[in-house]
């Protein structure tokens, strides 16, 4: 199941060192996922804490796991907007079939 996922990070407590060490080890975590093809898509929001990821989840309990406890920002991050996405290919599809 594919997601897009708008998050915000939020300082918070830390210190501008501290973010950027957080976010270091974040940003190698996301690598990692896009090696594993769990990211599909992820890019950063040029002047702002902000990201947008294209998630691809096995269920929703992964993406519970993943995002409210699993990630070195989890106590950082603010998700602003989950959406279940579909590939557009295959509406493409069901729109040529007429949903049949």
């Amino acid at each position: 199941m594919l997601f897009l996922i708008k998050a915000a990070v939020i300082q918070k407590d830390l210190s501008m060192d501290e973010l950027w060490e957080k976010w270091e080890a974040e940003a190698q975590l996301c690598l990692k996922a896009v090696e594993r093809k769990k990211i599909v898509g992820a890019y950063k929001i040029s002047g702002q804490r902000k990201v947008v990821l294209i998630y691809d989840a096995s269920s929703h309990d992964e993406l519970d796991r993943t995002f409210m406890a699993g990630l070195p920002l989890s106590e950082y991050v603010e998700i602003e907007e989950m959406l279940p996405i579909r590939p557009y290919e295959d509406f493409a599809i069901d729109i040529g079939n007429r949903w049949k």
